[in-house]
C-alpha cells in the first residue's frame, strides 16, 4: 500500500469517527474530552497543585510541566517539519488558527505523556484513571474533526516515549534544578 493509499484510508476512517457536526450527547462529551488535554489547562491546574499542596505533588507538578513543556517544543518542531494540514472542518477554531498542522497530535502526547509520568510518579488510582482518559483524549481529538487518525496514533507513541524517557529524567532534573535554585522547591 503506498503512503497517499495509507492516507486516503486514514481519511476516510477519520471522518466515520467524527461526531463535531452532530449535535447530541456525544458530541458533548467529544468536546469536553477534547479541551481535557489543553496546554493551558494542564500548566494552570499544575501550577495551582505547586502552589496549594504537599512535597510529595510539588514535585510531581513540577516534573509533569517540564516534561510537558519539553515535549510542546518537540511536537511543535514535528508539525512544522511535516506541515500536514488538519481536516476540513469549523470546530476548533482556536487549533485551526494557532497551529494549523495535525501531526502528530499534541493533546495526545501530552495525555499519554502525563498517564506514563503518573505511573511512574504515582498515585496509583491517578494513573489508572489517566490512562483511561489518555485514549479518550485522543479519539475526541478524531471525533471533533482537528485531527486524523493516524495523528494521534503517532501523538499517542511520541508520548509515550517522551513519558519513559521523562520518568528516567526526573530524579536527575529535581537535582540540578534543587542545585540551581539553591533550595528545594517544596
Amino acid at each position: 500500500m503506498r503512503v497517499r493509499q495509507i492516507l486516503e484510508v486514514d481519511a476516510r476512517v477519520s471522518l466515520r469517527l467524527r461526531v463535531a457536526e452532530v449535535p447530541g450527547f456525544r458530541r458533548t462529551v467529544a468536546m469536553f474530552l477534547a479541551h481535557s488535554g489543553d496546554s493551558w489547562f494542564w500548566g494552570a491546574a499544575l501550577v495551582a497543585i505547586w502552589l496549594l499542596s504537599d512535597a510529595f505533588w510539588k514535585r510531581w507538578a513540577v516534573v509533569m510541566l517540564a516534561a510537558i513543556s519539553i515535549l510542546a517544543a518537540v511536537v511543535m518542531s514535528l508539525k512544522f517539519i511535516i506541515r500536514r494540514r488538519r481536516p476540513e472542518g469549523d470546530w476548533g477554531s482556536i487549533y485551526r488558527n494557532s497551529d494549523p498542522h495535525s501531526f502528530p497530535s499534541g493533546h495526545a502526547a501530552r495525555a499519554f505523556l502525563i498517564a506514563v509520568l503518573a505511573t511512574a510518579l504515582g498515585p496509583a488510582g491517578l494513573a489508572t484513571v489517566l490512562w483511561i482518559w489518555a485514549p479518550l483524549v485522543s479519539l475526541a481529538r478524531v471525533a471533533m474533526g482537528v485531527h486524523y487518525v493516524s495523528d494521534v496514533v503517532a501523538g499517542s507513541i511520541l508520548g509515550a516515549i517522551a513519558g519513559l524517557l521523562a520518568w528516567q529524567a526526573s530524579g536527575p532534573f529535581l537535582a540540578w534544578l534543587a542545585r540551581l535554585i539553591g533550595s528545594p522547591l517544596w
